[in-house]
């Protein structure tokens, strides 16, 4: 008896490796759920104040801030608030980049034991960052609340700003970790980057701090400065952000998802060799 043609793997007749990774994210979307799930439990069953560490963290650095600079930036009316709403975004894209590219270029592994897209590591850093970003965004509404600033029908646009911060970063872990596998030192250099580009985005200090002459370099180029007032407007402005920001951050957002997804998979049948 022949062999079906549908059994057959031919290698030649291989689609697009970045369509089959797409596949492969909906076809083990329960093993992404599982992996979230771990990352959650294992991060949190130990620790007394379990989940509420979420919280304390961009809390505390807030406190911290305000103590600190205050004074200096007193003209901006609920400093805390314009501080925590920067934190909160940094702090998600901070810690999935990293998430995504200690558990792809550590986490190989599992790999090798059972078949699942590549992307699974990468896609469940983003779920796990997600929940937490969810619990930072409540602790944010409870802040607003107690310093009397307003909340306005702009805080539905909230969705948006967190599917566009998440594919911004999906995709920028994508890329460095890619790179990180065949040149390990590189995830050590992220962290360098990842200082010098909070210190150059205005989560701390006002826009009109910076020089007209040199905004363009400081922010028009940094994208992660469209992704940032994305959460501000909505929540500290209480505007939605017009066309011109929302144009260029989901260009930015877009063409970095696309091209991280396109480079991770069009390398990722290296990675055995560097793993």
């Amino acid at each position: 008896m022949e062999p079906s043609e549908d059994l057959i793997y031919d290698s030649a007749r291989r689609g697009p490796v970045a369509l089959e990774e797409l596949r492969g994210i909906f076809q083990y979307r329960d093993l992404i759920y599982q992996l979230v799930r771990r990352d959650m439990v294992s991060r949190y069953k130990r620790s007394v104040l379990g989940i509420a560490w979420t919280l304390l963290q961009p809390l505390g650095m807030m406190i911290i801030i305000s103590l600190v600079f205050s004074n200096l930036f007193q003209a901006i009316k609920g400093y805390p608030v314009y501080i925590l709403s920067g934190l909160i975004t940094w702090t998600f894209f901070a810690q999935t980049t990293n998430a995504i590219i200690t558990q792809i270029v550590w986490g190989s592994e599992l790999l090798r034991q059972i078949y699942m897209p590549r992307t699974s590591f990468a896609v469940s850093a983003i779920g796990t960052g997600l929940v937490n970003l969810l619990l930072s965004i409540i602790l944010l509404f409870l802040i607003m609340f107690v310093m009397g600033v307003s909340f306005h029908w702009s805080i539905l646009f909230l969705p948006v700003s967190i599917l566009l911060l998440a594919a911004f970063s999906l995709g920028v872990g994508l890329i460095i970790s890619t790179v990180a596998i065949h040149f390990p030192d590189v995830a050590e250099m992220y962290q360098i980057i990842l200082t010098a580009w909070m210190y150059l985005t205005p989560i701390i200090y006002p826009e009109k701090i910076i020089p007209e002459a040199y905004r363009f370099w400081f922010f028009n180029l940094n994208p992660m400065y469209h992704i940032l007032k994305l959460f501000r407007m909505p929540l500290f402005d209480g505007v939605v952000p017009d066309a011109k920001t929302l144009i260029v951050a989901v260009a930015v957002s877009s063409l970095t998802l696309i091209i991280g997804w396109l480079f991770f998979s069009k390398r990722s049948d290296e990675f055995a060799y560097y793993w």
